[in-house]
């Protein structure tokens, strides 16, 4: 009855508020028994008289609701609930499962509980289960099933030479221990999580997220626990002491689309990627649509708009940003995944750089002791300059980007090391004789006097075009300093920023910018006129050099952020400078900026040249191994990019319509479930850990029943619930609601252990029966709902194409690792994706690439693989947990045609020749078994040899004709074998590889 009231009444009469109509709820006992229903009476209830009236005025739903009709049938199931008293109960995939009592059916020796539910319900429709299926059928069919590959010569003569009882167990068993069951796992596993190698959307650039691809197929072959397997991809980075694997396993939410474009708005991103998260997680976990309360409460299950964005708090406080300007590769915050030989190849920069670390040290343990006695005493000493000669002044213009009326000699001493000396030009670039090297490991200080009349950079050692690589003090709109130390903006640096008009337009302070080299934003401290001023941290994420061959620049960065204003003594310091040496700076240049004639103290002026030459000498071997070893680390390295948590709480608003920049701001939101399922388990955490506990605890009704169902379908076609995207009030009732839970309450109770829950579906002779099928089950059960013949469906994309290279001989079973770019129609991506692709091309891989399986193939988001899509594959854009299945011409057109299934049958045709000295009947056969594991019968292999006595005709008669026809794909021809004999077998062997029983599970 559910159904027939979500589908024909709850678009105006259900839980969204916003479009009820006559504010009659029908979703709610309450509202649908106070109103429409009379419990007992259905000629009296005012449901039945709308579903039944003929006038057009009264009927319902309206004719223009574009609502089907309630059609007699269901208008029947109606009238007769209403007359039973309208028994009311909460949706079946709402209740959480008990366990069902095992049917007392008659069941076949060997048999499982499985079996008897099937059975019981066959009996009710005058069937039985069908007998077992052949040895042959069933070891193919579990070795497509488990590792998404046809079982070998080798490995169905041995299962056929055992007569034990428990030999098909030991098959099932070995499967289950391949290395390949995790790739066939992760298969689907990849398509709920739409990952793919770009980032998607008009750009659509390359990212790195294969090695979480890999830690999926690890977690499967390893058996680890499908809770387990849960807690770690939803927040595996907040378990205790999380292991870089754990943080790894967050991949999961990282692999949404990303916007790269110049133009988009963060604020806007940053909702839509958590609002994908949200869709995504409830969809793998749940079987819910809970994204269409986005803007409304859901029309159809009880989910409120604020429970939507209750849901979405969980999701909405991580560190990864809505919006990268035009990033290329991995945005943070990542995890490096360096193999064993990065790994020693690490260990050795290392040790260079430790020991460079250690003579330094060395060198500074002489005069570190009495340091800070040291910097005070130079406070003392006097060195008188003449102001004019000791300092540089430049006028600013920030329109025109230029300094106007600047001295040629710039103060000389200012950069500490050799006394380099600084020339200036007109406009305001800085050159060293010997520049003091800036790096995110080397303490530095900056001072300068600044008269600011606009914003702009005070000064920078930055490249804007390489991602702004390097360090500037800037000066924003609102009078506050913003120093930035970078790597990579913004995922890899240091920002901070101190309040609204620190400095004041049209007069003079003293700036100093203070860095201990610790990479961390609390290492940065900025000083004006003596004092610490108070700065919030903006970016706190740098991990990698610093360093830029740029130049030293006065008031502008490279291309940018010209200062309007004027500038004075500018000074550089190898230190990271103390609160009181500081002070003593300005007041020592307070006197210069009045028109003193002399400095009182020379803060800069080192005691020991010999030292200072020394020093620098060691400290750039320092630079130098760091830079080497970040630079192997970026070249040679992947990284995969993570979930992380803010330290700081992100508020949540409920948002008008769901537009980013309409927040209900009255409430901030706290992360909370849905009300109409149990709440978070006792003393889970109200944050993402939380909710990942929360989606695999036992209560939850959905996560095991939602699970179990595709694990079913994968086996069978089509699931128990025949709409495994949606367990809400939409769905499809189940066809066997007690096996459903009693399979959902055996995961839990096996603690969630995949590989002995997949056991226990594939030793049931439900899924062992032969799929043929009988006249009686044709007519009582033509979609096989009820179980009635064992299972026989197409392969989905990757198999069909790793079963034809598997067949031929090409497939090269190297597991994990970077993806691939086999056989492409030339130029698609350009015809397609256009200017997205011209930094990124599509460059066909050579050797053993072209012939990995077809999950480690590259997956641009906006031109997916044809080979795949033509099959059905999604474009990973999106979460997918249920692929169509279609039969289309063009499959069969691929099939024939494409240069992969082409080359793999002149390797077929190869293989029956090598492979047999024998006949050609008989290769034929042998062709043909490989293909389906079976002898063909007499009437298969008749055809087999008339097709090939015509081919060998045709290609006899016409050797150019049998040249070209072998010519496609890499891999060599036999130049030993006659042309025109491998091409009437190749011809030959792409018809058995087109037979639907090749193509088929069965």
């Amino acid at each position: 009855i559910q159904p027939i009231l979500a589908d024909k009444c709850f678009a105006c009469h259900g839980p969204d508020e916003n479009t009820r109509e006559a504010k009659l709820r029908l979703d709610t006992e309450e509202g649908a028994t106070a109103e429409v229903i009379l419990r007992g009476k259905p000629d009296e209830s005012e449901l039945i008289h709308r579903i039944t009236a003929e006038d057009v005025d009264d009927v319902m739903p309206p004719p223009d609701a574009n609502i089907e009709a309630v059609t007699p049938e269901e208008a029947a199931l109606l009238r007769q609930w209403i007359a039973d008293g309208a028994p009311w109960t909460q949706h079946w995939a709402f209740i959480t499962p008990t366990l069902p009592e095992i049917p007392a059916v008659e069941i076949s020796e060997g048999s499982n509980p499985i079996d008897a539910f099937i059975q019981a319900r066959l009996v009710e429709e005058g069937l039985t289960l069908a007998p077992e299926a052949d040895k042959v059928t069933l070891i193919r069919r579990a070795t497509l099933d488990l590792i998404g590959l046809p079982p070998t010569l080798e490995e169905i003569e041995a299962y056929l030479a055992d007569d034990s009882p428990d030999a098909y167990g030991k098959v099932i068993d070995r499967l289950l221990a391949s290395p390949h069951y995790g790739e066939r796992m992760a298969m689907d596993w990849l398509d709920g999580a739409r990952y793919a190698d770009t980032n998607g959307y008009q750009n659509d650039f390359n990212r790195f997220m294969w090695p979480w691809r890999d830690w999926v197929i690890n977690a499967f072959n390893e058996n680890m626990p499908f809770d387990q397997f849960t807690i770690e991809q939803i927040a595996g980075d907040m378990l205790p002491d999380a292991t870089d694997s754990q943080r790894i396993a967050t991949g999961f939410n990282r692999n949404n689309r990303a916007v790269t474009e110049g133009g988009a708005i963060e604020e806007e991103w940053q909702i839509e990627n958590i609002v994908d998260r949200v869709e995504t997680t409830s969809a793998v976990y749940l079987g819910l649509t809970m994204g269409c309360g986005r803007c409304h409460s859901h029309k159809y299950d009880p989910i409120s708009q604020r429970e939507f964005y209750q849901f979405f708090a969980f999701l909405n406080n991580t560190v990864d940003r809505g919006f990268y300007q035009e990033a290329r590769g991995n945005t943070g915050p990542i995890v490096a995944i360096p193999g064993m030989a990065e790994t020693e190849e690490l260990g050795r920069f290392d040790k260079r750089v430790a020991r460079a670390e250690k003579a330094l040290k060395k060198l500074d343990d002489a005069k570190n002791e009495k340091r800070d006695e040291w910097l005070v005493s130079l406070l003392e000493a006097t060195a008188p300059e003449e102001a004019a000669n000791t300092s540089l002044h430049l006028a600013l213009d920030g329109d025109t980007g230029t300094a106007q009326a600047g001295k040629e000699l710039l103060w000389s001493e200012g950069l500490l090391g050799n006394s380099p000396t600084l020339t200036g030009t007109a406009e305001s670039r800085v050159n060293a004789g010997e520049e003091f090297t800036f790096d995110r490991r080397k303490p530095f200080a900056v001072s300068l006097w600044v008269r600011p009349e606009g914003p702009g950079s005070l000064f920078s050692k930055m490249d804007d075009k390489d991602a702004f690589r390097g360090v500037d003090l800037l000066l924003s709109e609102d009078y506050r300093l913003a120093p930035h130390i970078i790597h990579q903006w913004p995922d890899n640096a240091i920002k901070t920023s101190t309040a609204p008009n620190t400095l004041q337009a049209g007069v003079w302070s003293h700036v100093v910018l203070s860095y201990d080299g610790s990479s961390k934003a609390e290492g940065t401290r900025v000083y004006v006129n003596g004092s610490l001023v108070t700065a919030n941290v903006d970016n706190n994420n740098l991990s990698s050099t610093i360093f830029t061959e740029a130049p030293i620049w006065l008031g502008s960065r490279s291309d940018s952020a010209y200062l309007k204003g004027n500038l004075s003594d500018f000074r550089v310091y190898d230190a990271a400078l103390t609160p009181k040496i500081i002070k003593g700076i300005f007041e020592s240049t307070l006197a210069v900026q009045a028109g003193s004639e002399s400095f009182k103290e020379d803060l800069l002026k080192i005691h020991d040249q010999v030292f200072l030459a020394t020093r620098k000498q060691r400290e750039d071997v320092v630079t130098k191994a760091n830079a080497e070893r970040e630079e192997y680390k970026r070249a040679n390295i992947p990284t995969v990019m993570v979930m992380e948590e803010l330290t700081e709480k992100r508020p949540t608003y409920l948002l008008t319509r769901g537009v980013y920049d309409q927040p209900d701001t009255s409430e901030a939101l706290e992360p909370a479930v849905p009300a109409f399922l149990p709440g978070l388990p006792e003393g889970a955490p109200q944050n993402r850990l939380g909710l990942a506990q929360w989606l695999v605890a036992p209560e939850n009704p959905l996560t095991s029943r939602v699970t179990v169902n595709r694990l079913w379908a994968k086996f069978f076609g089509q699931g128990l619930v025949t709409t495994i995207e949606n367990f809400g009030v939409q769905s499809q009732p189940p066809s066997h609601p007690e096996l459903l839970d009693w399979l959902a309450l055996e995961f839990i109770n096996q603690d969630w252990d995949l590989k002995s829950f997949q056991k226990t579906i594939l030793m049931s002779h439900s899924y062992r029966q032969a799929s043929v099928k009988t006249a009686a089950s044709a007519e009582k059960d033509p979609m096989n709902t009820l179980l009635s013949r064992g299972p026989r469906f197409r392969l989905q994309a990757e198999v069909l194409r790793d079963n034809a290279l598997a067949v031929s001989g090409l497939l090269v079973p190297v597991i994990g690792g970077p993806p691939v770019k086999p056989y492409q129609p030339d130029g698609l991506w350009t015809e397609l994706a256009g200017g997205a692709s011209l930094n990124e091309p599509y460059t066909r891989d050579t050797g053993e690439n072209l012939y990995r399986r077809s999950m480690y193939i590259f997956r641009k988001r906006t031109v997916p693989p044809p080979q795949l899509t033509t099959f059905d594959a999604p474009s990973w854009e999106l979460c997918t947990v249920a692929r169509a299945r279609t039969n289309t011409p063009l499959q069969a057109l691929a099939l024939l045609n494409d240069e992969t299934y082409l080359e793999a049958s002149r390797n077929l045709a190869q293989r029956m020749i090598d492979e047999l000295d024998a006949p050609s009947s008989e290769r034929l056969g042998h062709g043909f078994r490989l293909a389906t594991g079976r002898y063909p019968s007499d009437t298969e292999q008749a055809i087999l040899d008339a097709g090939f006595a015509e081919y060998l005709g045709v290609y006899r008669n016409d050797g150019e004709a049998a040249k070209a026809f072998l010519n496609h794909g890499e891999s060599p021809v036999n130049e030993n074998t006659d042309p025109a004999l491998l091409s009437a077998y190749t011809a030959v062997a792409s018809v058995i590889l087109n037979l639907d029983e090749t193509i088929n599970k069965e």
